[in-house]
């Protein structure tokens, strides 16, 4: 592995999002959790984001031993992710990123029936804060649709802990509306994990408007090495996700899903 920075890639389950079932359009034998880990292996990489595709809170204690063990037998370091941060759910998958010990918990905030407002976040993060701390864990906030860089770096400042960072998701905020240079600007400083994210914008035939869509890592849009360089070094992962564009039938989907991630992560080792 050739990495120019001490930050290590890795791959999520949102880089196998197809492969593992989208609703309404589910394989008929997804991968499970062992097999992404199996993934890493075969690209080459020690660290899996395991994330809400692939809810850990689902598993039972036995289940998550299980993979626990596996993951050690295979070198490769979990790091735990979830969506919908109410306070029960904060708190559950604090303990979850504990047992994995999971340096990271990478948080969306939104969640089925759950968009808090700004002051009902900090209230929660801030309840947190002591269970951050005492178990060394940073909580990566990811920026998504619904809110702005600004209220992301508000909700940082007010957490009053520096075990509270952004997971910076370098395609997300533009269905808030933001480009990718306001976000880097505001929320590179504070960013404790990264989101690769590859995509193109292109035209429609018509001319009136633009598709946002995913490409290969280094064939899209997206200045990796700049994009790294600004982050800063208490940031130690960069994690491969990807919006592959779907084919006529799933398994062509999966194929083509499994050959952009071999390209991709090979691109990211040669740029971070």
């Amino acid at each position: 592995m050739t990495c120019k920075t001490e930050m290590q890639p890795g791959i999520s389950s949102y880089t196998y999002t197809w492969a593992i079932g989208v609703p309404g359009s589910e394989p008929e034998k997804p991968i499970s959790i062992f097999q992404l880990l199996e993934k890493a292996v075969e690209l080459g990489v020690s660290v899996v984001q395991v994330a809400d595709n692939l809810p850990l809170d689902r598993f039972t204690e036995a289940e998550l031993l299980k993979i626990r063990n596996y993951a050690e037998d295979l070198n490769i370091q979990i790091e735990v992710g979830a969506r919908g941060m109410t306070a029960e759910n904060l708190e559950k998958y604090i303990q979850i990123a504990s047992f994995f010990h999971s340096p990271i918990l990478r948080f969306v905030i939104d969640g089925p029936g759950f968009e808090p407002s700004l002051e009902e976040i900090i209230s929660i993060i801030r309840n947190n804060v002591p269970e951050l701390e005492s178990q060394q864990i940073m909580l990566a906030i990811e920026n998504h649709d619904r809110l702005l860089a600004r209220e992301f770096v508000g909700i940082i400042e007010k957490s009053g802990s520096n075990r509270v960072g952004i997971c910076l998701d370098t395609v997300n905020s533009m269905g808030a509306g933001e480009g990718l240079e306001t976000v880097i600007s505001q929320l590179a400083p504070l960013t404790v994990n990264l989101h690769v994210k590859e995509f193109s914008i292109r035209r429609v035939s018509h001319t009136m408007g633009f598709i946002i869509e995913g490409v290969p890592l280094g064939e899209g849009m997206l200045p990796v090495s700049e994009l790294v360089k600004k982050v800063p070094h208490r940031c130690q992962t960069a994690i491969l996700e990807q919006w592959t564009p779907p084919e006529k039938t799933i398994e062509e989907t999966i194929r083509k899903e499994n050959e952009w991630a071999i390209k991709s992560i090979n691109y990211l080792k040669q740029t971070i």
